[in-house]
């Protein structure tokens, strides 16, 4: 069984945030294989399917985001799910708006709920996807920028790329995070 975990804040409060750029993809995702997020017994609405030949348990973390790892961590224990086999979606500041970029074990980069996932798993072996957000101006706080909602044509970007994520999923499922890597980490633009 594989993990993919996107994080993200629950609540409308939320929804729409840069911040949920992970739950955003696993919503799109659901969506377009059409499976429904439930609760669980490990404060995370989850959903179990076959995607692309595998048994696949979507997660997303209700433990708000700098707890991610308390839930994530869990999860993975329970089903015996070893960090390599877990893929997290995640925002980041540091690349531009919709560019995607995939590593593995690395450090949290100030993200805390990549701090979180690194505390709680004992090891950075996850694969991470970061969707860049773009950078606030200089007078917003980093804390309220990744709180802000797109604005519309920054959210257009943002689905445009969602068909590129979900090929990333798909060939890091199949063929490993190189293979990932290869095909967008080199992209300027995606």
């Amino acid at each position: 069984m594989r993990m993919i975990v996107g994080l993200g804040n629950p609540g409308e409060t939320y929804q729409g945030t840069r911040h949920n750029i992970g739950f955003q993809v696993l919503d799109l995702l659901a969506h377009k294989h059409r499976l429904a997020f439930g609760a669980s017994d490990w404060q995370a609405q989850t959903v179990l399917a076959n995607l692309w030949g595998e048994a696949v348990l979507l997660v997303k973390p209700e433990t708000f985001m700098n707890e991610s790892g308390r839930a994530v961590g869990r999860i993975a224990a329970y089903h015996g799910v070893p960090p390599q086999d877990i893929i997290v979606i995640h925002d980041d500041l540091d690349l531009d708006l919709a560019r995607i970029k995939v590593v593995v074990n690395r450090g949290a980069g100030g993200h805390r709920g990549i701090l979180s996932l690194l505390t709680h798993l004992q090891s950075g072996e996850f694969v991470r996807i970061r969707i860049g957000i773009g950078r606030p101006d200089p007078a917003l706080p980093v804390s309220s920028y990744v709180l802000t909602r797109f604005r519309p044509e920054e959210q257009e970007a943002l689905l445009q790329q969602m068909e590129t994520v979900h090929e990333v999923i798909r060939l890091i499922m199949a063929k490993g995070p190189l293979a990932a890597m290869a095909m967008v980490n080199s992209r300027k633009g995606g």
